[in-house]
């Protein structure tokens, strides 16, 4: 449309359209509801085939407008800039980076919301307004602010400065939608859901949607040409590998890039390629997508995360060279300086003088000496005149009343505070002034009153609640003033908030502080002959402005009296100030350029001072200009965004007459933002008789005063200075002039010459203070009488800052008088003018080039649509991030903004910002409307708002992070080094004198004890001789919830039932001897009893958790799972479980026809089997054990009589038991250590068992421990779950317990049954918790086995105490061990895992080569015992799996024993204790679980290490679980706290990954409480988790995908 002749459209059509913009520009009409009426009106006019795309090159220039109209209708296009900041040379360089960024285009995946998260904000129409971005330099930048009316909503985006500004801003909406539909159709959703439907191809048919979207991505990130086409070539999939999971896209090579390129390609040839591709087009590149068992996905979720991987695919900036070494060989790359970099070539900067301060014979000695002179000599003579909100002059103070109301002011406030004898306030002593900003009058006269009493005033703002943001430190600088009076006025004083008894609270962080309130109808009359005493300027302190660091801290520059007269009188000469003059102020009259003006200049050359507040710019933005006419006013004082107002409102006001003035003084006119708005501002008002040499920006700031100011010329005289700088040549800290037509350029404008009286000099920023060469930009110094003297109190800061000699090239200090710093960064141009690029404060330096904080806001500002961001208000500001500063964006959004305008917006400013910056944005965060902290003005708060951007408070509706961009110093991916082998390994382990790491438990043949049980093979034989020897024996005690006990069961009454099961079996079951019976019971006796049944019928029975009655869908089809792997022939369970098995829930979850025949044991039959059965061999299997592992797999291992036995005997030495001993048994006892404790052991060693069904503990906690204490139990075991819930639910009631007696005093150990790392933060946290129960922090232990062997440690009765040693994370991603002291950076506790048993051995190996490993390394665990099981119980038999891990050698040393590999990842290490057969002892430390382990960056990572991080960021992270997907690392966090909390977490994450993990977080998932799956034994199920996010269950929260 763009390219073509515009059709001519009627007038009606053009005036409707017009219309039609006005209407979107005032906010009456959404951008869908324009653009649908607007295609409507001039649909007639662009006749178009249905569904053809048109021809490339005019879609790439399609403006939002077409052309034609807005050619015909620039409504006011002059001056309607509707961002304060906004400039046109900015705006069209934003809007040429965008359109470059879409040659290349871009599609970033959507984040994912759950609908009660996309909450609008109700638009209050009148929220205090404010406008004024932060950005680091808060202190300055605070002015800015509450003014910020609602005359900004007046006008729309409607005009862009030229039609040219306008090209190349065609909506993001449509190419991304183009791209996903691969229409041309102008839809504009890019909704989840949209994108997730399939649709039809364009493009000569020949791919999928999703083809187009790689190509977006494909483009985005600076890619080069051949890359391009790379993605056109026609391909074919001839390999099935490319099915597999995608590749490695995260490396940094560029020959990885390559390769991933060629990996995933969508687009095919048409009608090429196999079955497998000639499915229906899936959105994204679903069809290449599969879990990471092989299982094809597809899914929004998978879709979306491969966009993001094809994404990040693309090559970032080139690779760096060069690395460092962070304490141990931890390669975090630095940037190197590249040779090519501009550098400084100029010669020294030579320092400036300004012109000689010219001492009039009439100046008077001391500002109080002009005002006395003033008010006697011209009482009458108009001193200020101050507006009301209508505009209405509401009082004009004339220079007799100020001199009689500040003597009496001064009388009061010496005589009158305190006793005669003790007076509150001296000379010398310090006050605050506490004015509103529409109360000049009564500030000046308590302020004049100050001086002649030469008491020091404080002037800060009015505290509006007792919590306003920095209030705190505002008090701290009163504090450490030492203020003990506040000076305000009647109207402020009744407006401050009061407590019920009406005195005025105290403010936080405030001292205490008497309220005087300054009226004079509330003061007594001096004396008539008091008088007070009036001085010649001399060095005591006249005042005190407060001035608002970086960090938030506020610090009080004090200026001593003869600075504040010269300072006037330097303003005075430079603006050729004269008596009676008239000036019009806007600005702040407490601080700054506003009090420097209109109160002290002005006092000193007896001008008249028009003040308008804030409250009527709000209502009439143009009052200002109305009342230069209307008093003929000579010079006005007024902020950029005054004059952006100004233009905002103007609407042709025919009686505007500007010609009176001679100076308008702008504020910020250092601002980089500054010039537009000088620019537009005479644009408009110079047909209005404004001349253009008047327009006057100054430099300022608290420590330096005025710096600079532009001086009003005589007409006709040398034009401004303008400097069109690149951009990159400031971010490396030189000046470099460009042609305008590059995008990334700054265009600043002069801020005049040096001030007379003062020397000016450059200096570099960093370091010591040398001159900087000429062509250089760094912080300039002044050296003159009129500046601040120091940092009150500060005495440090003050040398740095106010006392600085900077030194020439040979190191020579270049004048004797100390320099002041000012703040600012600049340089000194052509004819001594001076430049300011921009604030120390707003100075980030990312990658070691130096960005503005105030630049970028400023580039935020121009990009379309420029309404989205409400009233202007950005923050800018950077944070610490491994290393480096990381720039952070937050934006209030208006309050009708939509998911996709926001997320438009954000892809576009990041656009923007890396054409223009060439930074990356690591996060960008919108907020609601009018969230934001305020300064006192109505600002952004700044460094509050980044205080809660990282404790997690900033509650964000919208995040976008872009880690990937931006980090690019992470250390070197670990190359692996090519395999040495196992020999060579073994040889240099011995050469340098380490051992090889292998250890055992004791001997099983050396121990002689009086052990019965041995001479039975078979447990059904012991638990025969032990129903005849000693029948009555209590062998199990089953505890219900209230603690009482439900059922036990004697050595008889056992052997009893169980011949009845056995029974049953042979009668009803008709089972052969060897046939599997699953057994489906609750936690209790009845599955003893049917365990031993099956042993004496010859059946192999397999204990399996029955369904969850409350949960039948996912819990039943395990049971299912396992009934029909085990090959059972028969289910034996109760009578209630039986009927859930046939229930209605039970057959919609599974086909119930096909369960084998359920036998229900609740009533057995009477007689007794003929014959019980007697095993012949004991290597025949005596039960299966399944279990659902971690990552989600279903294994059954075989155990043997043999092993049975061993098992038994190895735990019953190990723990001592013996007949008269009571253990008490907290765990699920279906498989492993638990199922053998509950239902073995008590048979093997005599011992009764006190079994404790852990889901009764959900009813009462303290269940458990209790009964330990009850039946003084010495040994117990339980599970994490068990000891989590004791910890949790028991936490604060160990005072209650301890009173009703609960003793766990005599328990000798106390050890957690589980198959991962041992967690010694929640071991602690028990042992501390219940020490004051009396519980031994040394009895606590936990147990270590696997699916190998059931128990390779555990904590005995005798041997040493279990140690924990502190290792080297980073060593150990490196599978090295490193033991470091604790507390030490990157140390990782771990626990030894419990004592070796009896009759085991263990081997640390390399779990690729199986060579044995050195002590100092990480390897595979292997073991060897007698109770290993035999081996996996798999249907398909798969052999080579089995004999893998169970009949193992080593490839080098012993490679005649056969070890088990057990998955885990682990050390030994000798310890200096010996244990009880004086060795020294061997300590078995568990890392993880191989399977789990991640191989990210060649290194490897175990997820705990990593989600232990991350629950410790904020306090409402409960639980996390991570796991990788195409190589992305995938977080998810459950949210303990409200949805509005869940994008808080995305930064944080993503920080603390990266900080302590050197780690990209590539999807950060929040979910609720309780959605990531925990298996029995408490452990969380990764794999479970990363399969149900992949095919979209999750309902997550949010879903942020890192760019």
């Amino acid at each position: 449309m763009a390219d073509r002749d515009p059709v001519p459209l009627p007038a009606e059509v053009r005036a409707k359209l017009a219309e039609l913009e006005l209407e979107l520009s005032e906010g009456d009409i959404t951008q869908k509801g324009y653009e649908k009426k607007r295609s409507k009106l001039i649909g007639a006019f662009f006749p178009q085939a249905p569904g053809m795309d048109p021809p490339m090159g005019q879609e790439r220039r399609t403006p939002v407008t077409p052309s034609s109209s807005s050619r015909y209708h620039r409504r006011r296009s002059s001056g309607s800039r509707d961002e304060r900041y906004r400039s046109d040379v900015h705006t069209e360089a934003v809007q040429a980076a965008l359109a470059k960024h879409k040659e290349r285009k871009m599609a970033v995946p959507m984040p994912s919301k759950r609908r009660s998260l996309v909450v609008q904000t109700s638009m209050d129409a009148y929220t205090p307004p404010d406008t004024s971005s932060g950005s680091e330099g808060e202190g300055q930048g605070d002015g800015d602010g509450e003014e910020g009316g609602d005359c900004e909503e007046e006008d729309g985006g409607g005009g862009g400065g030229t039609s040219s500004s306008r090209e190349g801003s065609i909506s993001m909406e449509h190419w991304i939608s183009r791209a996903i539909h691969g229409t041309s159709s102008t839809t504009t959703t890019t909704s989840s859901t949209a994108s997730s439907s399939s649709s039809s191809t364009r493009s000569g048919g020949s791919g999928a949607a999703g083809g187009r979207l790689a190509d977006v991505l494909a483009q985005h990130m600076h890619i080069s040409a051949h890359h391009h086409l790379r993605h056109h070539h026609p391909h074919h999939h001839h390999k099935t590998e490319n099915h597999s999971a995608p590749p490695d896209v995260t490396g940094y090579t560029n020959s990885t890039a390559n390769a991933a390129t060629d990996g995933i390609q969508v687009e095919r040839a048409p009608g090429g390629g196999t079955a497998a591709q000639r499915q229906t087009p899936k959105y994204g590149n679903a069809e290449l997508m599969e879990t990471g068992d092989g299982v094809p996905v597809s899914s929004r979720v998978s879709a979306k995360i491969q966009q993001l991987v094809n994404t990040l695919k693309r090559p970032k900036r080139p690779p760096l060279r060069e690395f460092f070494v962070d304490d141990f060989e931890e390669l975090l790359e630095v940037q190197q300086p590249d040779p090519n970099l501009p550098k400084a070539e100029g010669a020294q900067m030579v320092a400036m003088r300004g012109e000689q301060l010219g001492v009039v014979t009439n100046w008077p000695p001391s500002l109080e000496a002009a005002l006395q002179r003033w008010g006697t000599i011209s009482p009458k003579a108009p001193c200020l005149t101050t507006m009301d909100t209508n505009g209405k002059p509401l009082y004009v103070l004339t220079y007799g009343k100020l001199w009689s109301r500040s003597l009496k002011v001064a009388y009061n406030l010496l005589h009158k505070l305190g006793t005669k004898q003790e007076p509150l306030v001296r000379p010398g002593d310090r006050v605050a002034l506490v004015f509103p900003n529409n109360d000049p009058a009564a500030f000046m006269t308590a302020f004049y009153g100050c001086l002649l009493a030469e008491v020091v005033p404080v002037p800060i703002e009015v505290p509006l609640t007792r919590k306003d943001a920095g209030s705190q430190q505002i008090g701290f600088l009163l504090g450490s003033c030492g203020v003990t009076v506040a000076l305000t006025s009647d109207a402020c004083h009744k407006g401050l908030p009061k407590s019920p008894t009406g005195e005025i609270p105290q403010f936080k962080g405030w001292p205490k502080v008497l309220w005087f309130v300054t009226e004079s109808k509330h003061l007594s009359k001096p004396p008539r002959d008091w008088f007070p005493h009036i001085k010649d300027a001399n060095q005591d302190t006249a005042y005190i402005e407060y001035k608002t660091c970086k960090d938030g801290s506020v610090l009080g520059v004090t200026v001593m009296r003869i600075a504040m007269l010269t300072h006037c009188q330097a303003l005075t000469q430079s603006c050729s100030y004269t008596e009676a003059e008239t000036i019009v102020n806007v600005l702040d009259f407490k601080k700054d350029v506003g009090l420097w003006h209109a109160v002290l200049t002005s006092v000193m050359n007896m001008m008249h001072v028009i003040s308008i507040p804030y409250a009527l710019m709000k209502v009439n933005p143009l009052s200002w200009i109305q009342k230069v006419c209307q008093y003929k006013a000579k010079v006005a004082c007024v902020k950029s965004r005054d004059m952006h107002w100004a233009l905002v409102a103007h609407r042709d006001q025919r009686d505007i007459n500007l010609g009176s003035l001679r100076m308008l003084v702008v504020a910020d006119g250092s601002n980089p933002w500054s010039i537009s708005s000088c620019d537009a501002f005479l644009n408009v008002f110079q047909s209005k008789g404004l001349k253009p040499e008047v327009i006057c920006p100054c430099a300022s700031s608290p420590e330096a005063l005025t710096v600079a100011i532009r001086r009003p010329v005589e007409e006709g005289s040398t034009p401004p200075g303008r400097g069109v700088l690149s951009m990159q040549g400031l971010s490396h800290g030189v000046i470099r002039v460009d042609s305008e037509e590059k995008l990334s350029v700054l265009t600043l404008q002069d801020v005049g010459s040096v001030m007379p009286g003062a020397m000016m000099c450059v200096v570099k920023p960093e370091g010591v203070p040398q001159l900087c060469k000429a062509d250089e930009i760094g912080e300039m110094c002044v050296c003159t009488v009129a500046t601040g003297t120091s940092y009150y109190g500060l005495a440090g800061m003050t040398k740095n800052t106010f006392e600085v000699f900077p030194t020439s090239n040979n190191g020579a200090p270049i004048s004797e008088f100390p320099f002041t710093r000012t703040g600012l960064l600049g340089f000194i141009g052509p004819a001594g003018l001076i430049f300011v690029a921009g604030k120390m404060d707003g100075l980030m330096v990312v990658g070691g080039r130096r960005h503005n904080a105030d630049d970028i806001v400023a580039t935020a500002l121009a990009v379309e649509p420029m309404k989205f961001v409400y009233r202007g208000r950005i923050a800018v500001f950077s944070i610490m991030v491994l290393h480096d500063e990381r720039i952070v964006v937050v934006a209030e959004q208006r309050p009708d903004s939509t998911e996709e305008d926001s997320f438009q917006w954000m892809s576009r400013v990041l656009q923007a910002i890396d054409g223009i910056h060439q930074v990356g944005v690591y996060c960008l965060a919108l907020v609601p409307s009018n969230t934001l902290p305020k300064t006192p003005l109505g600002g952004i708060h700044l460094s509050e708002t980044k205080q809660l951007f990282l404790e997690g408070a900033l509650h964000p509706c919208n995040v976008l992070m872009c880690p990937h961009t931006c980090v690019t110093n992470l250390p070197k991916p670990r190359q692996k080094q090519p395999e040495i082998g196992p020999a060579s390994v073994m040889v240099g382990n011995l050469v340098s004198g380490k051992r090889i790491a292998q250890a055992s438990g004791r001997d099983l043949g050396q121990i002689e004890d009086n052990d019965q049980a041995r001479k039975f093979l078979f447990l059904s034989e012991v638990l025969q001789w032990r129903a005849q020897t000693t029948p009555d024996h209590v062998l199990y005690t089953l505890l219900n919830s209230r603690g009482t006990i439900a059922s036990s069961l004697t050595c008889v009454q056992l052997h009893k039932r169980a011949e009845k099961i056995a029974g049953m079996l042979a009668e009803r079951g008709h089972l052969q001897d060897g046939d599997h019976v699953a057994l489906v019971y609750p936690p209790g006796i009845d599955l003893i009893v049917a365990f031993y049944g099956c042993l004496y019928a010859g059946c192999v029975p397999i204990t399996v958790r029955p369904p969850h009655p409350q949960n039948i869908a996912t819990t039943l089809p395990t049971v299912k799972m396992i009934v029909e792997v085990s090959r059972s022939v028969c289910v034996m369970t109760t009578q209630l479980i039986c009927k859930l098995l046939r229930s209605k829930e039970a057959s919609a979850a599974v086909d119930v026809r096909t369960w084998p025949p359920v036998l229900d044991t609740d009533d057995l039959p009477k007689k007794k089997p003929p014959l019980l059965y007697k095993p012949s061999n004991p290597d025949t299997l005596a039960y299966l054990d399944f279990s659902v592992s971690t990552t989600g797999m279903l294994a059954g291992v075989k155990m043997s009589h043999t092993a049975t036995s061993a098992f038994c005997r190895s735990i019953k030495l190990q723990c001592e038991l013996y007949p008269s001993r009571e253990v008490a048994i907290c765990l699920d006892p279906y498989c492993g250590l638990g199922f053998v404790l509950w239902c073995l052991c008590s048979v093997y060693s005599g011992h009764q068992s006190i079994l404790i069904p852990p889901s009764e503990l959900e009813v009462n906690p303290a269940l458990w421990l209790s009964a330990v204490s009850q039946y003084k139990v010495r040994d117990t075991f339980c599970s994490y779950s068990v000891m989590e819930l004791c910890t949790k639910g028991l936490g604060l009631q160990t005072d209650s317990l301890k009173s009703r007696g609960l003793d766990l005093s005599r328990v000798r150990t106390c050890v957690v049954v589980a198959e991962e790392r041992p967690r010694t933060a929640l071991t602690q946290s028990f042992s501390k918790l219940f020490k004051d129960l009396g519980l031994h922090p040394r009895a606590v232990s936990t147990s270590f086995g696997c699916r190998v062997n059931l128990a390779i440690c555990l904590q005995g009765t005798s041997g040493p105490d279990p140690t924990t040693v502190y290792v080297d994370m980073r060593a150990l991603r490196h599978d090295r061990v490193r033991l470091v002291e604790r507390g030490s950076p990157h140390s990782l506790p771990l626990m030894e895992s419990g004592k070796i048993l009896p009759g085991v051995r263990i081997i640390i190996a390399n779990p690729e080569t199986k060579g044995p490993m050195g002590e100092s390394h990480l390897g595979e665990i292997w073991v060897h015992s007698g109770h290993n099981a035999s081996g996996y119980f798999t249907v398909y038999g798969d052999e080579a799996l089995q004999s893998d891990h169970f009949n193992s050698r080593l490839s080098f040393g012993d490679t005649q024993t056969v070890w088990a590999r057990t998955g885990y990842l682990g050390f030994l290490r000798r310890t200096e204790l010996t244990d009880a057969s004086g060795e020294r002892h061997d300590a078995l430390y568990v890392v993880g679980a191989l399977e789990e382990a991640m191989e990210l960056r060649g290194m490897r990572y175990h997820p705990i290490d990593i989600e232990t991080s991350v629950i410790r960021t904020h306090k409402s992270i409960t639980e996390c679980a991570v796991f990788t997907w195409t190589n992305l690392l995938v977080v998810v966090v459950e949210l303990d706290g409200s949805e509005q909390e869940a994008l808080d977490l995305v930064p944080l994450v993503t920080n603390v990954v990266l900080e302590e993990h050197y780690l990209i977080v590539g999807v950060v998932v929040v979910v609720d409480i309780g959605v990531i799956p925990i298996n029995s034994r408490g452990e969380k199920q990764r794999m479970h988790l990363r399969d149900g996010f992949l095919a979209d269950q999750l309902d997550p929260i949010y879903v942020a995908y890192n760019m």
